[in-house]
């Protein structure tokens, strides 16, 4: 907005008299301190929500915290069956400054951290809205009111599930408010830092925030709200690569690795970029606008809407879309009414919401924090604009905030048999209890605006002051009420994550449990439980994972998207992953054996015993990490098996493309189709087969892992390990070749010898290259901010003006002059105005002069 719309006099008299950045830090901190006190205290000082937060945030935080103190950042053996650790961990946190806060602290306290954290993001948020905001405020209680509805938001308060969406909603309005000191002040290499900064936070988020900006800068120079030459166009231009560049530290590796996931390659087309396949998702987005948000993956309003964990919340407590409607309402020209409706039309064309994340054709709404910094400064304007007609904009609101709950709320619904109305339902909600909740929250929060502008003067001290103590309650009642409701969702909190999974497994003992060469199974169990025992499993609740993992689940009939969770169909994917140990929880109605341990789900499983909330049971099939093959199959046989026993196929003969098999013939012979047989003895024959040569040592570092083998005959050594690029092999000192076989894992050849050693080293793909781009773009962002400054002080010198020179009305020559110029024929006098009376007066020229 053109800060020209306020006098001096109007900006002097909005001086705030504190810091009113402080201000907007503390108030959001003290709020959310109330929020989440109430549950660190209730969970013994810890913070747990449910769902995601629960098994992705809280053991990836303690997992990569351990990593990156133990130096280990290559190769993560604790995920899945093995990931890039910066590739896959990017995404979630190594990139938040909050994550590298937890650093100094012992790994046993993460747990106790979460809470504090998750305070200090909402603190950060205020603060970071109230610098982009405040520059478009002319009382700053108007700034620090609109950061508070940005932080507090619905989008916000939802995301309270995904713990790293935060990070996201912090660095977003200060990469606006860097892009409007370089219009405004042309600051030169903050817009740079900013880029790099919001980069680096989220790659995913950068997406959608590059979508955005692009929008906002076009809009304002079409709406005559910036003007830039053609100079300064490139310079900003080159300071957003120079930020790029500076954030492919992260961004290379991460783009690598995620290259190979499946789910980047589903752009959307046809009839699904124009209109939504669900029409109850044009409901969901006109309900976040005014409700309060429904809880992830518990969907309310609109039960069938596909949208469970969409991210859709936009609600601004209290005030709703009061002051957003006012603000469209005005018949004025101005760049943020242009740009609510820009915003709004996406949100509604899928083609145009896919903008924001690279036009993937899976939906999702997680750019709506956006959004809501938009309606937020709307909202602050329209406070402080007189010309808002407020009665208009509350009936609107109000009207559409009554229609959508009374038609959800009482729509009938005819229940037939046999054509025959049997009984009628009242209402479209899945959880009736909960709607009306919502319902009451909004309607309450419209009473109170009411009564904030009819009861005080809108704009005084007295309205701010009486607006602050009605949002506080308003937002600490509406998150108290969200967190609770999803506290509700999870019966696991205190019988088993508690006691069971972040006490690390502190009550298995079991000798081998760590052993590198083990790997374990959970059935039926929490998500991510062996990770918070940190341990090696096959069960992973992890999205970022190889492609040549999601390569080998997809070709033996295992869905591989957000998540490995083979079932006990696979039994031989057990033996193939070196599984030993499966633990299955001793306190749900999912039995491994049944309730009378009789009858295990898998063959070759016998009990061990009961430890730490869990039945334990041991695998007699178990092949260690790091075994042999005598015989091999092409990969068009492999091709022809059924997807149900090609774990099995792959327990008798090594998968080899032709190629390979020519190269290795000397060490295997093609299995023949006579031989091949599926039957559970069968299975055990080729276990105890496999198991008879395996390495003798197995263990991971810092750059890889090592082995040791002694073996009569050249024989392949296969490790059930992701194939990746980054991997190099050296057997004794010299590097071989690493073959991809068995649809996506490594095996190397090694001749015969005794106790040769096995390394391989891995090198995280593009890390490097970021790292010297990243540098190199560091650099140049420093020099080129050196000279601009430089450049600037020079334009400086070059502008001579006395420093006492004063711009002075003709009245003042004059007065010094002894003489007058009424009635000149040359000169003609013009009326004073405003400004040069107040110059006459400071210079006690009276009025008549």
């Amino acid at each position: 907005m053109d800060t020209s719309r306020y006098t001096d006099g109007e900006r002097l008299q909005a001086r705030p008299r504190g810091n009113y950045f402080l201000f907007s830090f503390l108030f959001g901190l003290a709020l959310a301190f109330v929020i989440f006190l109430p549950f660190i205290l209730v969970d013994g000082g810890r913070f747990i929500f449910y769902g995601d937060f629960n098994v992705q945030q809280i053991p990836f935080y303690r997992l990569a915290h351990d990593a990156i103190r133990e130096g280990n950042i290559g190769w993560n053996h604790l995920t899945d069956l093995g990931v890039n650790f910066i590739g896959s961990y990017s995404f979630y946190l190594l990139g938040s400054p909050f994550f590298w806060i937890t650093i100094p602290f012992p790994g046993e306290w993460l747990q106790y951290l979460m809470g504090p954290l998750f305070i200090l993001k909402f603190a950060c948020a205020s603060l970071a809205a109230y610098v982009y905001l405040h520059r478009y405020a002319k009382n700053p209680n108007a700034a620090l009111l609109a950061s508070l509805l940005y932080a507090f938001s619905g989008f916000s308060v939802y995301n309270i599930f995904f713990n790293h969406f935060h990070e996201a909603i912090i660095v977003f309005p200060l990469l606006l408010a860097a892009l409007d000191e370089y219009m405004y002040a042309h600051r030169r290499g903050i817009f740079a830092l900013a880029v790099a900064a919001c980069c680096i936070v989220n790659y995913y988020f950068f997406v959608g925030m590059v979508t955005f900006t692009v929008i906002y800068f076009f809009v304002r120079l079409i709406a005559g709200s910036w003007k830039i030459s053609v100079r300064d166009f490139l310079l900003l231009a080159l300071e957003a690569v120079l930020g790029l560049g500076a954030a492919c530290i992260l961004l290379v590796p991460s783009v690598l690795c995620i290259l190979q996931n499946y789910r980047v390659s589903n752009p959307i087309s046809g009839w699904n970029a124009l209109l939504y396949d669900r029409p109850q998702r044009y409901i969901h987005i006109l309900q976040c606008l005014f409700f309060p948000p429904d809880l992830p993956a518990r969907p309310n309003f609109t039960p069938d809407s596909e949208s469970k964990w969409a991210s859709l919340g936009a609600w601004l407590p209290m005030f709703s879309m009061t002051g957003v409607i006012g603000w469209l309402q005005m018949h004025r020209r101005h760049w943020l009414k242009k740009m609510l409706w820009i915003l709004f039309c996406m949100a509604l064309l899928p083609g145009l919401n896919a903008s924001f994340q690279l036009m993937n054709a899976s939906y999702y709404a997680r750019w709506f924090y956006m959004l809501t910094l938009m309606m937020s400064a709307a909202t602050m304007m329209a406070l402080e604009n007189p010309r808002i007609d407020w009665k208009r904009t509350i009936k609107w609101t109000t009207v559409i905030t009554l229609a959508v709950t009374l038609v959800i709320g009482l729509m009938p619904t005819f229940i037939k048999e046999d054509d025959e109305i049997v009984s009628v339902t009242w209402g479209l909600e899945k959880y009736p209890t909960r709607f009306w909740c919502y319902a009451a929250i909004a309607l309450i929060s419209l009473t109170l605006v009411v009564f904030l502008l009819t009861f005080y003067v809108r704009g005084s001290k007295t309205f701010y002051r009486a607006s602050f103590i009605c949002l506080s309650a308003v937002i600490t009642l509406y998150s108290i009420y969200f967190i609770a409701l999803g506290k509700t969702q999870s019966d696991y909190t205190y019988n088993h994550i508690i006691p069971y999974a972040l006490n690390g497994g502190a009550d298995v003992t079991i000798d081998d449990l760590r052993d590198d060469r083990v790997r374990t199974d959970f059935y039926e169990s929490l998500d991510n439980s062996a990770m918070f025992w940190q341990v090696q499993s096959i069960q992973a609740f992890h999205s970022i994972v190889p492609g040549s993992t999601m390569e080998f689940y997809d070709s033996i009939g295992v869905q591989r998207d957000v998540a490995s969770r083979p079932d006990t169909t696979h039994y031989g994917l057990r033996a193939l992953t070196s599984v030993k140990y499966l633990f299955d929880c001793d306190h749900d109605e999912d039995y491994f054996a049944g309730e009378d341990y009789a009858s295990p789900g898998m063959p070759g499983w016998m009990y061990y015993g009961n430890a730490n909330g869990f039945d334990i049971w041991e695998n007699e099939n178990y092949i260690p990490l790091g075994f042999t093959y005598d015989r091999y199959v092409t990969e068009d046989t492999y091709e022809n098996t059924g997807e149900g026993h090609r774990e099995l196929l792959m327990l008798k003969a090594l998968v080899l493309t032709e190629r390979q098999a020519q190269k290795w013939s000397d060490m295997l012979t093609e299995l023949p189709e006579t031989e091949i047989k599926y039957t559970e003895e069968a299975y055990e024959a080729d276990c105890a087969a496999r198991a008879k040569l395996t390495c003798d040592t197995f263990q991971y570092t810092n750059t890889g892992f090592t082995a040791t083998i002694t073996t009569s005959r050249d024989v392949p050594v296969f490790f059930s390990i992701p194939y990746e690029d980054g991997w190099h092999a050296y057997v004794n000192g010299e590097k071989v070749d690493i073959e991809r076989v068995n649809v996506g894992f490594m095996a190397i050849r090694v001749n015969a010898g005794t106790n040769i050693k096995i390394e391989f080293v891995y090198q995280t793909p593009g890390l490097l290259l970021g790292v010297l781009i990243s540098v190199v773009c560091i650099l140049l962002i420093v020099l080129y901010m050196l000279c601009m400054r430089t450049v600037e002080k020079y334009r400086r010198r070059m502008v001579v003006v006395p420093h006492n020179m004063v711009v002075r009305p003709l009245s003042h020559y004059a007065k010094k002059h002894n003489t007058s110029f009424e009635n000149h024929p040359l000169i003609r006098l013009k009326p004073r105005f405003k400004p040069d009376r107040a110059l006459e007066k400071k210079e006690d020229f009276p009025d008549e002069c």
